[in-house]
């Protein structure tokens, strides 16, 4: 898949800090890995949002939970987006079509400027997730964002480098300790090893935030854009042994494996990233 840019008003990146004008640039720049989607049905496909604007001098990406009347996922946190439509004209309007019907995000707003693609990341239902990286230049737009009813429980943010450095997120108004939206003994960050296709490691990522844990797949599209955008690796162990990293080298095992996709955890307690190097 080619690189999704659009042009981004140079009023927008003057009003950024230069740290986060760094982080923009290096997105704009940003060259994903080469997959064709065409060989995909549609029925297999779909795409997130990752929507970043700047508060305070530090870039903080939108997120929501899911509510527990839903099916898949109940309560849990992700990214505003879905599947791909047939009538969609490719994944970056599948995203802001999504955006628009959990949020309201307005469709074609003036001040949401594209930035780039992500690789896509196979979910635990083999859906191909295309992750579009988008820049937010006016937060009065947040004001009008409502919750889709049945669908979205609650609309958050986090500071999207502390996904790199937990103890970043220190001066949010976190949830509690021993709450059921953080039920771990680490204070910021665990992970958890798994057993996935064909034999091969994940490791599950959960970090605390205002609300729902930011976790799982959600926590990998984070990762991966917060690398991207600050240019330097986590403080932590990012990876498990023998973890793939790729989407081709993912792809291929998944192309041959006649296996499950859900990862099956190892019996350990979830590791705290304050007890491991990096």
């Amino acid at each position: 898949m080619s690189a999704l840019t659009s042009d981004v008003p140079e009023t927008a990146l003057a009003a950024l800090s230069d740290k986060s004008r760094a982080c923009i640039e290096r997105l704009r720049a940003h060259q994903p890995e080469t997959a064709n989607l065409l060989e995909h049905p549609a029925s297999k496909l779909a795409a997130v949002l990752v929507l970043l604007y700047e508060r305070a001098g530090e870039l903080r990406v939108l997120l929501t939970t899911r509510s527990k009347e839903l099916r898949s996922h109940p309560g849990q946190t992700a990214l505003p987006g879905g599947k791909v439509d047939e009538g969609d004209g490719g994944v970056a309007e599948t995203a802001f079509r999504e955006a628009h019907e959990e949020v309201a995000l307005p469709l074609r707003s003036p001040h949401v400027h594209a930035l780039c693609t992500l690789h896509p990341f196979v979910s635990q239902h083999k859906l191909l997730v295309t992750p579009v990286v988008a820049l937010l230049d006016d937060t009065a737009v947040l004001r009008a964002l409502r919750a889709a009813p049945h669908e979205v429980a609650h609309i958050f943010d986090h500071p999207l480098e502390a996904l790199l450095d937990p103890e970043l997120a220190r001066a949010e108004a976190l949830v509690p300790m021993g709450s059921e939206n953080w039920p771990y003994e680490a204070e910021l960050h665990n992970f958890t090893d798994a057993h996935w296709v064909g034999g091969s490691a994940y490791r599950m990522h959960r970090f605390r935030s205002t609300a729902s844990p930011v976790k799982g797949l959600t926590a990998d599209i984070l990762l991966a854009a917060a690398q991207v955008a600050y240019g330097r690796e986590t403080v932590f162990q990012r990876w498990a042994p023998g973890q793939l990293k790729t989407f081709t080298e993912i792809q291929g095992l998944l192309d041959s494996a006649v296996v499950h996709t859900q990862p099956t955890l190892r019996p350990e307690h979830p590791t705290s990233s304050t007890t491991v190097s990096a």
